[in-house]
C-alpha cells in the first residue's frame, strides 16, 4: 500500500509538466542513464518520495518475541546460565554445542554418549531446558561465549518456539537465523554446524508440518561463510513416518539411543570441521 501511494504521488508529480519526459522505471540502472536536465529536476523530488517510501517499509517490519534477547524467570535457570559462564572463563573449549532440553540433556540420557564422541574434544554443553531462540540470544550476549574461540559450535534451537500460539514459522526462522548471525558476531573464527530442528509427535502432525518449512529455509544458511547446514532429523522417524519409543519416550527428548544416533549421525561432518 505505501508502495502504490508513492506511485501514484510520484506519476502526479510528474505529469505536472506534460511536456517533461515520461517517468522512468525508478531502478538504479535507468537513474545512471539519465541526466538532471531541466524537465528531469522535477524527478528528484518523485526519487525522495520512493526513497521514503521503501525505507518505511524496511522500518514497518515489527521485531517479535523470537529475535528480541530476553532471560527467563527462576534462580535455576539463572544458575545454570551462571555455571556457563564460569566454564568459559576456565578457557580450554574446542566445541560448544547450544540449544534447550534436548541439548541440555547431553548430560543426563546422553551421558555415555558425550563421554564417548565429545569429551576428548574438550566440548562445553551450552543446552537449557525450556530456551527459545530469544534466551540463546540473551545468553550470547551475557557472557556465554565469552573470550573463547571454539573451533565449532553445534546448534538445535527453535523447538520451543514451534508451540501454538508462540512464534509462526517465519518468526522462528528469524529467530535461529539471529542465533546464527550473533555466534558469527562473537565467535567470528567459529565454525557453525546447524543442525534441523528435530521431529516431535508420534506421528505426522501440523507441528512438525511447521518445522519441516523452518528448516527447508534455514538449509540456505548453508551458503554462509562458516555455517554448515545438517539434516538429520529424518533418522529419528521410521518409515511409516512415526517416532518410537525407544528413541523419544515421549516424542521429542531423546533416550540413550537416540543420542547414539544424534552424534553418530553428526561424526564425520563435525570431524571435518574440527579438522581432525
Amino acid at each position: 500500500a505505501v508502495l502504490r501511494t508513492a506511485f501514484i504521488r510520484a506519476v502526479t508529480l510528474n505529469s505536472t509538466n506534460r511536456h517533461q519526459q515520461p517517468l522512468p522505471f525508478l531502478f538504479p540502472r535507468h537513474l545512471a542513464s539519465f541526466s538532471l536536465r531541466p524537465p528531469m529536476k522535477s524527478l528528484i523530488p518523485v526519487l525522495a518520495v520512493f526513497a521514503l517510501a521503501v525505507g518505511t517499509i524496511a522500518e514497518d517490519k515489527p521485531k517479535h518475541s523470537a529475535v528480541s534477547p530476553a532471560p527467563r524467570d527462576g534462580d535455576w535457570w539463572t544458575k545454570r546460565h551462571d555455571s556457563f559462564n564460569k566454564r568459559v572463563a576456565e578457557g580450554n573449549v574446542d566445541l560448544i554445542f547450544i540449544g534447550d532440553s534436548i541439548t541440555h540433556a547431553w548430560e543426563n540420557a546422553g551421558k555415555a554418549v558425550w563421554a564417548k564422541h565429545f569429551a576428548k574434544r574438550n566440548a562445553v554443553n551450552l543446552g537449557i531446558s525450556g530456551d527459545r531462540t530469544q534466551h540463546v540470544l540473551w545468553r550470547l550476549d551475557n557472557g556465554n561465549v565469552k573470550n573463547i574461540s571454539p573451533k565449532v559450535a553445534v546448534v538445535m534451537i527453535g523447538t520451543n518456539n514451534s508451540g501454538e500460539g508462540r512464534n509462526t514459522a517465519e518468526e522462528m526462522i528469524d529467530g535461529v537465523t539471529a542465533v546464527v548471525d550473533k555466534l558469527h558476531a562473537k565467535l567470528p573464527k567459529t565454525k557453525v554446524l546447524l543442525l534441523d530442528i528435530f521431529p516431535r509427535g508420534q506421528r505426522i502432525n501440523a507441528q512438525r508440518g511447521k518445522i519441516l518449512q523452518v528448516n527447508q529455509v534455514l538449509s540456505r544458511l548453508d551458503k554462509r561463510p562458516n555455517v554448515t547446514f545438517l539434516r538429520i532429523g529424518q533418522k529419528f522417524v521410521s518409515s511409516d513416518g512415526s517416532i518410537a519409543k525407544d528413541i523419544m519416550p515421549d516424542f521429542l527428548h531423546l533416550t540413550p539411543k537416540g543420542y547414539a544416533i544424534w552424534a553418530e549421525a553428526i561424526e564425520p561432518t563435525l570431524a571435518r570441521l574440527m579438522g581432525e
